[in-house]
């Protein structure tokens, strides 16, 4: 069809392999792929040596100017040392200005450096570095990288969003607290609770996989360490939830702010058939130390799986009213379970004031091994 030309010099390669049998012309068509591709490979690494030296160079020159800039116009502005309010303070960016900002890189490098700063100071000057930043326009930048189809893209832009306390609007951020990739998730989720004035909380009614247990560490932290956040009542979701990770939560939550009007709610999932969730509630009221509960508990006491009979143990310690001693006494003495009995005696040891005796008489009179759990649930650095 089409006439190639080829070289002169090329036509003894080509006659000799024409004539080589098979096994030479794959081995000769072997060798030619695999010099191209170490070539292509060489070619690749020197030119990703290539651009990042450019880069480095380009920073090395660029980021002095940034950090001399933020430092003159921001950290060693006057107003800002006599106490002026950040939103009264106009800011100089003829400076900024003759930065390369028109380039990508350049704006990005700015962005970066604006965050560092941010995150080492607080009051006056952390607001004007975040009017700097809304000026500038660099929030515009990190909404085009919220559209982009690249996970990690949009895990940076919800992450500088957070550092600069830049709000964004729930349909935005709503449908990636559902992402299947787990670190867009997670800061999505972050990025809800820290952004939303409204409903930080609102995710918990949309999310459908279970949390995981990383995920709750994150999110306890997140929500406990957040500065001025609405804390609604957790009783809503243990009532209404679907999602049974997302009520355990919610029970970690209400323990954690002493959430007494949710008991009524925590009550009722005494009654469900996942024994996990049902112990997860026990242990719930019993560090809430609700006195209510605490003869049902003693009542379903024989019905229930290890686990569940375990946190009721707990309960009652916890609580301490002094009215179980004798079944306490009688778990301690008679159950063949280890963990029960360990449980049944730091809960004595907790009773203090009604089981002073019990105990005593129990140090006197229980076998070796029964000896040693009591002994060392007596120890007061022991956590229960």
């Amino acid at each position: 069809m089409f006439d190639i030309p080829i070289p002169a010099f090329l036509d003894p390669v080509l006659s000799t392999f024409r004539e080589a049998p098979l096994a030479i012309r794959l081995a000769m068509i072997f060798i030619i792929v695999a010099v191209l591709v170490t070539l292509l490979a060489y070619f690749s690494i020197l030119r990703s040596r290539f651009l990042g030296y450019q880069r480095r160079k380009r920073l090395d020159y660029l980021l002095p100017k940034i950090d001399n800039l933020i430092i003159d116009e921001i950290m060693a502005h006057p107003e800002v040392a006599a106490g002026t309010p950040a939103s009264q303070i106009q800011l100089n960016l003829d400076g900024f200005q003759e930065l390369p900002l028109h380039k990508k890189w350049a704006r990005q490098a700015t962005t970066n450096r604006i965050i560092h700063f941010r995150r080492n100071v607080r009051g006056n000057a952390g607001h004007l570095l975040r009017n700097l930043y809304i000026q500038l326009e660099l929030n515009k930048d990190t909404m085009k990288q919220m559209k982009s189809p690249k996970w990690a893209r949009k895990v940076r832009a919800l992450t500088e969003f957070i550092d600069m306390d830049i709000p964004v609007a729930d349909v935005t951020i709503l449908p990636l607290t559902n992402s299947r990739n787990r670190e867009l998730r997670a800061a999505a989720r972050h990025a809800y609770i820290k952004l939303s004035k409204n409903e930080p909380f609102k995710f918990f009614d949309v999310v459908t996989d279970p949390l995981l247990m990383w995920d709750q560490v994150e999110l306890f932290r997140i929500i406990t360490t957040t500065e001025d956040i609405s804390i609604p009542n957790f009783a809503r979701w243990v009532t209404y939830s679907s999602n049974k990770s997302v009520v355990s939560f919610c029970l970690k939550l209400i323990v954690h702010y002493n959430q007494l009007p949710a008991v009524p709610a925590v009550i009722k999932l005494l009654d469900t058939k996942d024994h996990y969730l049902r112990a997860d509630a026990i242990n719930c009221l019993g560090k809430l130390k609700a006195p209510d509960v605490e003869d049902r508990l003693v009542s379903m006491y024989s019905s229930q799986p290890l686990q569940c009979q375990i946190e009721i143990l707990k309960a009652v310690g916890r609580i301490s009213s002094g009215r179980q001693v004798d079944f306490l006494k009688q778990e301690f003495l008679h159950s063949t379970n280890f963990d029960l009995r360990k449980a049944a005696a730091k809960s004595l040891v907790r009773n203090d004031q009604a089981a002073r005796g019990v105990v005593q008489e129990l140090l006197e009179t229980a076998n070796r091994e029964n000896l040693l759990i009591l002994k060392h649930c007596m120890n007061p650095l022991i956590k229960y």
